[in-house]
């Protein structure tokens, strides 16, 4: 009898941990959670990244870093639907707005997978903490050629 019960209850919990996994229709009305003015920290400095709920077939954001004080760069981004799919484009910017891409080049992220609570592209994942907090991951290349996660913690 208590070999059944401990059954039930893993086979209950496992289903419960499953229904965040449902993957959820590439459409920018399952990502719309991302909207907002989002405040945290990273790299040494104040982080602020301000999303624009889906419209047009798209969605954009501003991003800033600022160390000691002064802006060391900012970024455009936007999450666009492409055949049946989203995509993630941003630019990079110095502080005085050069570009750090070529005119006619955007560093893209294709989707994934989205679910309920996170919006996986290639490179970059959003993930849900609650309704004002989301954590960013971000694949960084180092300075060795290598590949690091780096994570922001986002409070609207």
């Amino acid at each position: 009898m208590k070999t059944l019960a401990f059954l039930l209850l893993v086979l209950i919990g496992s289903n419960s941990f499953s229904q965040d996994k449902t993957i959820l229709e590439p459409k920018l009305e399952n990502c719309s959670w991302i909207a907002g003015n989002w405040k945290g920290e990273a790299f040494g400095g104040q982080t602020e990244e301000n999303w624009s709920k889906p419209s047009g077939g798209s969605m954009m954001a501003t991003f800033k870093l600022i160390n000691d004080g002064k802006v060391s760069f900012y970024e455009i981004e936007i999450i666009r639907e492409v055949e049946n799919s989203l995509v993630l484009q941003l630019k990079h910017f110095d502080n005085d707005l050069k570009g750090w891409e070529t005119k006619n080049e955007t560093v893209d992220f294709p989707l994934k997978e989205i679910t309920e609570n996170k919006v996986t592209f290639a490179g970059m994942m959003f993930e849900k903490v609650s309704d004002n907090e989301m954590n960013v991951y971000v694949d960084i290349e180092n300075d060795n050629g290598d590949i690091e996660i780096v994570k922001f913690n986002y409070k609207k």
